[in-house]
């Protein structure tokens, strides 16, 4: 297995002319995964999530020559994929002019029918249950959940204070627990 490289060598390749090309090839192999399963719990469907990962990779690519160092590039990149999302998800709701209720149950058929997805059915329910919060608070599940991120590094993505973001997961995990129980 070949080493990772450091964010700020990425950063110095993607500054020269020369290797740039290269140093964004090892930026995607460093976080295409990550910002592609970041993206796919907020959209559901693989082929959306593989567009909206195509969106965000391509604003990465135009950005970057101005990042400023001022935030880690990963939480940097996490803001545009989640910004990305939300702008996919108001966009699905005006195009089909549906409330949002309506696209999370749109969205957990596509779920139940997918072939990627390989879930067992409490993973199913628990994806279900997800659909059922409000945006905000199913990016900061994801992020705490999945990603396993600090409530700093959410901070500094979603741009709420921890106090909010610690109520967000509460709540969160308060709803998805009464899904859970009120339909089994």
């Amino acid at each position: 297995m070949s080493q990772q490289v450091d964010d700020a060598e990425i950063l110095e390749k993607f500054r020269d002319e020369k290797t740039r090309n290269a140093a964004f090839n090892l930026l995607l192999k460093k976080y295409q995964q990550k910002i592609y399963w970041h993206v796919r719990r907020m959209v559901i469907d693989h082929d959306d999530a593989d567009d909206v990962t195509q969106d965000v990779f391509v604003k990465v690519w135009k950005s970057l020559a101005n990042f400023r160092n001022d935030a880690q590039l990963y939480t940097w990149m996490y803001r545009i994929a989640t910004n990305e999302c939300i702008t996919f998800l108001n966009k699905k709701k005006q195009k089909n002019n549906i409330p949002l209720d309506d696209v999370s149950y749109e969205l957990a058929e596509s779920l139940a029918d997918s072939t990627y997805f390989n879930g067992d059915r409490a993973q199913q329910k628990l994806q279900e249950a997800l659909l059922t919060l409000p945006d905000k608070q199913r990016l900061v599940f994801n992020m705490k959940y999945y990603d396993d991120m600090k409530y700093e590094e959410i901070s500094d993505v979603l741009g709420t204070s921890v106090g909010a973001l610690k109520a967000s997961f509460h709540l969160a995990v308060k709803k998805i627990e009464a899904h859970l129980l009120g339909n089994d």
